[in-house]
């Protein structure tokens, strides 16, 4: 048995494999569409987004970093991680899966999950795993060896991503405690917050942080970037309720207007106080509000949606000052105020704005017992992510380099670690 989230429940349901249940055609067509639109979200989405916000000479070693991540995570969640996310661990499924469904043993034509089919599932989850990791590329962006950026990023999919994944959607223990996490506040943006922040730790900041402007090269190819990002985030949303119906409308809904708050909100602060709007600042605030509302989502009403992207655009916003500015903290592409702290923030407020009383669903629980489960799931993503996190990245040190040299780092990661450059002008 296990528990997942459909239509904006949680509910209890029997292993993935269930013959006796019956295909939609309308929602198997949704869920195709979703799993299509995630991936759109890193490829070309993310790539874009970050490509934009480093220097020239870094431009395509994001952009490769995003594509490899992608490649290799697909090839995990085949050969074991669906598995170890999504099938019953036995006497360990309070932490993990186990190895029943390894190479993806018993998915046929006519396995069903819910209703649709098991292999539609498993393509929308493994755009989850595909895009998380790409995420925390903009902590430790323009100084990381590619070797050791994909050798960490292996090592992070199977320790920390399956690990959460299982505890939150595939039966493990914040599943059983009740925790509201629709479509990866803890499993997606709050472990790669945490684990870009770990990462500025560890690899170090920049040469010349931050004495030295760093501005992006090219605001342009953000822009659509973000805009795919925008676009892409319905399927992220919206195609977490599983089904096609009135649940996926409204999750649909709230992720719009969420990010529509979140772009105006960090505009407008940043305009109050800096005298100018900027367009790296609408974009970065409309991933703000979205990363804040994607984990209440499937939960909340048009006034939820509207509250988390005000609330994610003006929080995320001094978060970033007081990373960059005030701790010095070289998280490049501000993945941590922005994810981590939105991703954080909006796990919390699920359990208010998802109240009936405001528009939500409602839950069997009073607002501060629901408060405290999110809690207690945003303290065990952040403690448990940021320790595997830096094991890791310890590991991984002794076994190669993490960072180039400062001469390379002077001439660019795309000649030192691939040889190529994004533009020959």
């Amino acid at each position: 048995m296990f528990k997942t989230l459909v239509g904006g429940m949680l509910l209890t349901l029997l292993p993935l494999v269930a013959a006796a249940d019956e295909l939609d055609s309308g929602d198997t067509a949704w869920m195709l569409t979703s799993s299509a639109l995630v991936l759109f979200m890193l490829l070309p989405g993310l790539s874009l987004f970050y490509g934009g916000l480093v220097r020239s000479k870094n431009a395509l070693s994001v952009v490769m970093q995003c594509f490899a991540i992608g490649c290799v995570a697909s090839v995990i969640w085949f050969v074991i991680g669906y598995s170890l996310a999504f099938s019953d661990g036995g006497s360990m499924n309070w932490f993990i899966g186990g190895t029943s469904k390894a190479f993806l043993s018993g998915v046929s034509f006519d396995s069903m999950s819910g209703t649709i089919p098991e292999s539609v599932f498993i393509i929308f989850q493994m755009t989850f795993v595909m895009i998380t990791p790409a995420l925390f590329v903009g902590g430790f962006a323009e100084r990381i060896r590619f070797s050791g950026m994909l050798l960490f990023s292996i090592l992070w999919i199977f320790a920390v991503y399956l690990p959460l994944c299982h505890w939150v959607w595939g039966g493990g223990w914040l599943s059983d405690l009740g925790l509201m996490d629709f479509a990866g506040g803890t499993v997606v943006h709050i472990s790669a917050g945490v684990t870009a922040l770990v990462a500025a730790l560890v690899v170090g900041s920049r040469k010349g942080f931050p004495r030295s402007p760093m501005p992006p090269h090219n605001l342009t190819i953000t822009v659509a970037g973000a805009g795919m990002l925008w676009f892409g985030w319905f399927g992220f949303n919206a195609g977490s309720a599983l089904v096609s119906d009135g649940s996926a409308g409204m999750t649909m809904l709230v992720t719009h207007l969420a990010a529509a708050c979140g772009s105006l909100a960090w505009m407008t602060v940043e305009w109050i106080k800096h005298g100018k709007p900027s367009v790296l600042g609408i974009v970065t605030g409309m991933v703000a509000g979205l990363g804040t509302v994607t984990p209440a989502s499937g939960f909340i009403g048009p006034i939820g949606g509207v509250a988390l992207g005000v609330a994610g655009g003006v929080v995320c916003y001094f978060a970033t000052q007081f990373i960059k500015r005030g701790l010095k903290l070289d998280d490049s592409l501000d993945v941590f105020p922005v994810h981590g702290v939105g991703g954080a923030m909006g796990t919390l407020l699920a359990a208010v704005f998802g109240a009936a009383a405001l528009g939500g669903v409602g839950f069997d629980r009073s607002i501060t017992g629901q408060l405290g489960v999110q809690a207690i799931g945003v303290l065990a993503a952040v403690g448990y992510t940021a320790l595997v996190s830096y094991v890791i990245f310890k590991i991984v040190g002794a076994i190669t380099p993490l960072r180039v040299d400062e001469e390379e780092e002077d001439q660019g990661l795309d000649i030192v670690c691939h040889d190529e450059r994004g533009y020959n002008f």
